[in-house]
């Protein structure tokens, strides 16, 4: 490829062994072929997407109106609309670098599609997910972005033992990275004994290193030294140093040297978050400090145009003089008061929270313009009350209780397992078994009505009782004496909102023969009686929780 003259930087970086990767997705960049344009001149050979680039996309220009209003009609739900939105951008990227994968033999070429970050302490739903995106982008050069919490691990271990490639993101620790490369051999080994062709995986390992500036630099500020101050700026190229000083390692040792020999691809280390905030710092630190072959630079559109116009390389990469200076390092910020085991911890809960917020916000987005065609000029005119329009809103109602009839499924078989031991336990898997047999009606009567089951509807209910299971009830990963209670509460919740559903349904009986008001006077008599059972349990829970001591009282 040859350098134009705004470019020769790229180029030289690209040369350099470095893999350049544009931390940015949307649709204005794909259609206008700006994403092209950046992989013919700017050397630009993967691309990275997080819920914060999938807020912003959707924000600027109106390439998604049209779908987002259509998905509204249909009666989609906010979750089921962002998962399409963002496997149809994820499957078009993919599309657009494919020749970058096909000639670099699948190490580049690459578009990375995040897990709903709210599933982060879900390593089986976050697997689960990983897969359902795979399967729906359907395109060999994808990788699935998985955050590096604990939990995290055990569904990176599970994804990467089903074949499929991972993205490992959320990295600030250097004892997080050894669990990640760690996580990602054993997840290859199971592979490998699962029949699956080694080479065909891939993966990266996100280290995220602006951040670590920021957070230092504050908490340099506060202590105000001198000694202090000399510290600024420093840690997050030295953190990323040891980082790739453990990756050195982890290649020579025999584990990893038997999973070359079946034919393991390494998982390179990727530089995340290489844009540069303090305006004191060369805005192409990250870039021109982290320039080692073999590695990933995922950067902004503003740090590649700064690269392009004034990047430099540095005159050797790392020694081993610069591991040392880079240990040393944070061995002085210790010496200072700085907490740096604290620093990363802390970097990670507001990794995951800013993730939250994005995804809350992309949804908050998407779900503005589902609704929004009702006031728009575009409408077409119909007549409301109609066969058709009946037809589809019943449609929607009875697809919108399944999907909530299979959350609760989910919540009532995990409440019965968590109480396996007592009493309760017993008369808990009894109304799972009841739940189930009502949910499986219920799709025998959309059957009778011509109205299709929605099975991606049906996951989307399952995905979002999974990501509720953090509740407030004071242990978030754990159970507490408020779980029996908050548990009760939400499925006697649950059963009321199927009680209103087959009411409703016994009231259209009256007019439609389809409607069976026999089995539907049954149906509503037993969630009747699921509800005394359940307000029974609930009632005791309060009682257990809540009840002060009889000493005290």
């Amino acid at each position: 490829m040859p350098a134009t003259a705004d470019s020769r930087p790229l180029a030289a970086l690209s040369a350099a062994g470095v893999s350049i990767w544009l931390d940015d997705l949307s649709r204005e960049l794909l259609a206008g072929g700006h994403l092209k344009n950046l992989v013919a001149d700017k050397y630009v050979v993967g691309v990275t997407t997080n819920p914060t680039i999938f807020a912003s996309a959707l924000s600027k220009g109106k390439r998604y109106n049209e779908q987002l209003r259509r998905l509204g009609a249909e009666g989609s739900s906010v979750d089921e609309a962002v998962f399409e939105l963002t496997t149809d951008d994820v499957r078009e990227g993919c599309d657009v670098l494919f020749p970058v994968y096909e000639r670099t033999g699948g190490i580049d070429g690459r578009v990375s599609l995040e897990v709903d970050p709210r599933l982060a302490q879900d390593a089986e739903a976050t697997a689960t997910t990983a897969r359902a995106l795979w399967e729906a982008v359907d395109r060999p050069n994808l990788f699935i972005k998985i955050p590096a919490t604990r939990k995290g691990l055990k569904a990176i271990t599970a994804t990467i033992a089903e074949g499929i490639s991972v993205n490992v993101t959320l990295i600030f620790s250097l004892e997080r990275y050894h669990e990640v490369m760690d996580a990602y051999q054993s997840g290859l080994e199971q592979a490998l004994e699962a029949g699956h062709e080694l080479a065909d995986i891939h993966s990266v390992a996100s280290f995220f290193v602006f951040r670590v500036d920021t957070e230092v630099d504050h908490r340099l500020n506060a202590v105000g030294t001198n000694e202090a101050q000399v510290l600024k700026g420093k840690t997050a190229v030295a953190n990323a140093r040891l980082a790739y000083q453990a990756y050195e390692q982890m290649l020579v040792e025999p584990r990893w040297q038997r999973l070359a020999e079946a034919g393991a691809r390494v998982q390179r280390p990727l530089w995340a978050s290489t844009g540069v905030k303090d305006p004191s710092y060369s805005d192409t630190l990250y870039v021109s400090e982290l320039a080692i072959a073999g590695t990933v630079n995922t950067m902004p559109a503003t740090t590649l145009d700064a690269y392009a116009d004034h990047g430099t390389l540095p005159a050797e990469t790392p020694t081993p003089a610069d591991f040392a200076a880079a240990a040393a390092h944070l061995e002085a910020l210790r010496g200072v008061g700085v907490d740096f085991e604290d620093v990363t911890d802390t970097l990670e809960r507001e990794g995951l929270v800013k993730f939250e917020a994005s995804w809350k916000e992309l949804g908050a987005s998407v779900e503005r313009e589902m609704n929004s065609e009702a006031d728009g000029p575009d409408q077409k005119e119909h007549t409301p009350g109609g066969a058709s329009d009946s037809a589809d809103l019943l449609a929607v109602y009875l697809n919108h209780h399944y999907t909530g009839a299979t959350g609760g499924l989910e919540l009532f078989r995990r409440a019965a397992q968590a109480r396996v031991d007592d009493a309760d336990g017993a008369v808990l898997a009894d109304l799972a078994r009841q739940i189930e047999e009502d949910r499986e009606a219920l799709a025998g009567l959309m059957t009778d009505q011509g109205v299709q089951v929605s099975r991606s509807k049906a996951a989307m209910g399952w995905l979002a009782e999974k990501a509720g299971r953090l509740k407030p009830n004071g242990h978030l990963f754990s159970r507490s004496p408020l779980s029996d209670l908050l548990e009760a509460e939400s499925m006697l919740l649950g059963v009321l909102g199927k009680t209103a559903c087959w009411r409703t349904l016994r009231i259209l009986a009256d007019s439609d023969a389809r409607l069976p008001a026999d089995r539907l006077d049954v149906l509503l008599e037993r969630a009747e009686q699921q509800s005394a059972v359940l307000e029974d349990l609930r009632a005791a829970a309060a009682v257990r929780a809540l009840s002060p001591p009889a000493g005290t009282r």
